[in-house]
């Protein structure tokens, strides 16, 4: 395709202003400009979107800032003939700091402190209530990207690694494999279950009540991977009930999470909202992919991290 004039479009300002991406690109042998959803686009042959447009049809190309891609319309894009890639690969160091943060929460009890903090209470836990991550397990679900970060984090404070993938090959740090098929025995001797899969038709609901009902009553669950990954009503009785000790959530079936959710009240619960991946260099990891994919373009290759 002939590419003269790459649009950002405003959309990306979710996880950074879309003019410091357009002055990450400029040394591109294109003009980079601002876009606003279908507004601009009809001079650009590409865009670097959060979102997708009617416009975007007339595109050859889109990339989206995100790995997940749940949100395009595969079959329109590819009836359109619009190649769609992703970010891929750049989002393992954030998540796995933010997943160890959780997990080290949890046990440290920090994120009683900091309710306390709010109330001006000094209330010291239990002398049983806080431990060390060292030594137990985790069940990373979901061994890309995300799940490579998580584990090398986890692996470095001590914590003992076993992974659920499609395939069940060997992955260093992680004891052992487990395919999807088998995902309530490799929860069920986890203190942390970390779902990192992308949102597909397999993996929609995966973490529903019986995986839920397998995990041990002192595990947490960590979810960065997308909401309907989980089943958030079966999730919601299991905490009700004290069939799990607690999660940490990123993500929810519904963004932003609504107010009437029971998850806000609850002690066990860590709510973030949808921001494990930021860092305030994400807009230098997504130019690089895009900087490559430019000069791909310009010499006829096959675009990295496509999709579509």
């Amino acid at each position: 395709m002939r590419l003269d004039t790459l649009g950002v479009d405003e959309s990306v300002s979710i996880l950074f202003p879309p003019e410091i991406l357009v002055e990450e690109l400029a040394g591109l042998p294109v003009t980079t400009t601002v876009v606003n959803g279908s507004h601009g686009l009809d001079d650009c042959q590409a865009v670097v979107t959060f979102d997708y447009w009617d416009a975007c049809d007339d595109l050859g190309w889109v990339h989206s800032i995100q790995s997940g891609v749940d949100q395009f319309p595969f079959d329109r894009m590819r009836a359109a003939d619009v190649a769609l890639t992703n970010s891929t690969g750049i989002h393992g160091d954030a998540i796995g700091e933010t997943v160890a943060g959780y997990a080290l929460a949890f046990s440290r009890r920090l994120h009683e402190h900091v309710a306390n903090q709010g109330e001006a209470t000094w209330s010291p836990p239990e002398w049983d209530d806080a431990w060390t991550v060292r030594g137990e397990r985790a069940c990373v679900v979901g061994l890309g990207t995300l799940g490579r970060g998580v584990v090398d984090r986890l692996t470095g404070l001590g914590v003992e690694i076993t992974g659920v993938r499609r395939t069940p090959t060997p992955e260093p740090g992680v004891d052992e494999v487990y395919t999807p098929s088998e995902l309530r025995d490799a929860v069920s001797n986890a203190r942390f279950v970390v779902a990192a899969v992308p949102l597909t038709d397999d993996t929609r609901g995966l973490l529903d009540a019986d995986v839920l009902a397998a995990m041990r009553e002192d595990a947490y669950l960590i979810n960065v991977a997308r909401g309907a990954v989980v089943d958030q009503p079966a999730l919601v009785s299991a905490l009700e009930d004290g069939e799990i000790a607690g999660a940490a959530l990123d993500v929810f079936e519904t963004e932003p999470l609504p107010d009437s959710s029971p998850l806000w009240g609850m002690d066990e619960v860590i709510v973030s909202p949808h921001c494990a991946g930021f860092t305030h260099r994400y807009h230098k990891h997504v130019g690089s992919i895009v900087a490559e994919n430019v000069e791909r373009l310009q010499v006829g290759n096959d675009l990295i991290n496509r999709v579509v």
